[in-house]
């Protein structure tokens, strides 16, 4: 055994542009396989994380009716004390803030927007003491500031802002039906602009002071949702179970909803992409098999007649058949050493950095909750399994060819061309 492995090492260093040239061949296929999945991991990662902090939040309370209703956003369907169950749920030191959600239509003004318009829009009512200890809209600000309690005050996604031509000072007015069906027509002034990491919200946010809607539209109190935030690294499931317990067992009169349930499309959207992803990454897979089985069996079969002087020489089939594949797989090793290396070079560049598509989001909704810059992310796993898979593979390689060489007689080996 040492024998052969002193002769693979031997041949490793004297057929030196071969090794190079498929070691490359292997780097490049294991580094690309590495990349691209931390590309696409690392924008699924991050949608999820955008949704939880500026969207959905880690878990919702609603009455049951209004879930089955919450695309007609009623207000007639709400939770009439919500400041007790936020109570209750901060002294289990679980952060809670309400929110109204309501439909309206905004009117703009020539004074202010050059011309006269309207558009319909959703609009979300937020205590402003309560709702940054659950979103986190704090570090977001880009113009301006926060709405305040008991003021006619709006705050707006950046995106929407530029669509629309809105700046700090501008007046809009907001129409819409109240609890109990009158028509309300609210007057609001911007004072602040926020740009977050989640491109939804810069597209659709209008954000007022609950208090103040509450006044409008007699909603007495109450709230349509409670929004909750949990520990990142917490057990959803087991959370908004147990939260279910605290507030009300039998589920009749409140729900407790994961955000999962509550970003039902993306959810839908990003399991689809998952399969387009084990799509793109079995293409990346098979471009790398590709190239390194290319190379080794041209290494392989450019060496038949050695093989055949070795076999003269006394060398049995078995021993020589070990000895390429001890080769291939030192070359294997080689490119899975310097293909790793690489990949976890541009990784950290990835996850760091990331590569800017913004003025690509911002005219495109690819489904993910990305602004602008696509980040990777760590997966120990991947690259484990793109290490052993180029010295693996390049060892499967050889054995085939080399197999198929050894069928041939002594003489065929030596006047092979």
């Amino acid at each position: 055994m040492r024998f052969i492995i002193s002769l693979a090492l031997k041949n490793l260093t004297r057929y030196k542009r071969r090794t190079i040239i498929t070691a490359v061949a292997i780097a490049v296929g294991l580094m690309m396989y590495i990349v691209v999945d931390s590309i696409l991991l690392g924008a699924e990662f991050e949608s999820m994380r955008n949704l939880r902090w500026y969207e959905t939040a880690s878990a919702r309370i609603m009455h049951p009716d209004y879930w089955e209703e919450r695309l007609m956003r009623p207000l007639d369907i709400s939770i009439d004390d919500p400041n007790t169950i936020v109570d209750a749920l901060r002294k289990e030191g679980i952060a809670a803030a309400p929110r109204t959600m309501f439909s309206a239509d905004l009117i703009l003004y020539s004074d202010d927007f050059g011309e006269d318009g309207n558009m319909p829009v959703q609009v979300t009512a937020v205590d402003p003491e309560l709702d940054n200890t659950v979103f986190r809209f704090e570090d977001t600000l880009i113009e301006g500031r926060f709405v305040e309690s008991g003021t006619n005050e709006l705050v707006i996604g950046s995106w929407f802002a530029e669509d629309i031509g809105a700046k700090v000072g501008y007046w809009v007015t907001l129409v819409t039906r109240g609890n109990g069906g009158f028509y309300e027509a609210m007057d609001m002034q911007i004072v602040g602009i926020v740009n977050c990491p989640n491109p939804n919200v810069n597209r659709t946010l209008l954000m007022v002071p609950i208090d103040t809607i509450g006044d409008y539209l007699a909603m007495e109190g109450s709230a349509t949702e409670i929004n909750i935030a949990l520990p990142e690294n917490a057990e959803i499931a087991e959370e908004v179970a147990r939260i279910q317990q605290l507030i009300d067992p039998s589920g009749n009169d409140l729900l407790v909803v994961s955000w999962d349930d509550l970003a039902r499309d993306y959810v839908a959207l990003a399991e689809a992409k998952r399969g387009g992803t084990g799509m793109i990454l079995f293409l990346v897979f098979i471009i790398a098999a590709v190239g390194i089985s290319n190379t080794m069996l041209m290494a392989i079969y450019e060496r038949i007649r050695e093989l055949g002087m070795m076999r003269a020489l006394g060398m049995n089939d078995r021993s020589i058949q070990l000895a390429f594949m001890v080769e291939a797989g030192g070359i294997g090793l080689i490119g899975s050493t310097i293909g790793v290396l690489l990949g976890i070079a541009i990784n950290f560049y990835m996850v760091n950095v990331g590569i800017d598509f913004g003025l690509l989001m911002r005219d495109m909704d690819m489904g993910y909750r990305i602004q602008s810059s696509f980040r990777g992310t760590w997966s120990p796993s991947t690259i484990i399994t793109a290490f052993f898979f180029g010295s693996i593979l390049s060892m499967l390689v050889a054995w085939i060819p080399t197999r198929r060489a050894l069928k041939m007689d002594i003489p065929s080996c030596l006047r092979h061309q």
